[in-house]
């Protein structure tokens, strides 16, 4: 569990959930791997945006790795995480956990890294504050 950083740091987490529908999904009732890419740059966009409070665009994607598949009927739960900052970019680790409804079982099944660049009001880009001390 995170805990609640004081106030006036920047928050560094964002968490979203997901039911996966029928329309999410292949032609074998797994998750299609372009949505699962879109929840991850949402959700690394919404931490990146919540850390710098300012707007973001993402520069790049690196090493999204397919571990497990998830099937359609399972809440995702995308938790994403600023862990390094440049002057300008924000590294943000992404990752899809799937959890079965019924039985509660949780399993990690996707990981990726963002770059999300923070843009001034003209769409420069903007320096970001380093990250607090762990």
């Amino acid at each position: 569990m995170s805990a609640v950083p004081p106030a006036g740091a920047p928050t560094t987490e964002a968490r979203l959930l997901e039911i996966v529908f029928p329309d999410h999904t292949n032609h074998i009732g797994t998750l299609f791997g372009g949505t699962a890419l879109a929840w991850m740059d949402k959700a690394a966009f919404i931490a990146a945006s919540r850390y710098a409070r300012r707007s973001v665009v993402t520069a790049r994607s690196e090493q999204v790795d397919f571990k497990l598949p998830i099937r359609q009927g399972q809440l995702v739960e995308t938790v994403a995480r600023v862990v390094a900052v440049g002057r300008t970019s924000m590294q943000v680790d992404v990752e899809l956990i799937a959890e079965d409804l019924l039985s509660g079982d949780r399993a990690p099944c996707t990981r990726g890294r963002f770059v999300m660049i923070a843009l001034d009001g003209d769409g420069t880009p903007s320096p970001v504050p380093p990250l607090p001390d762990a």
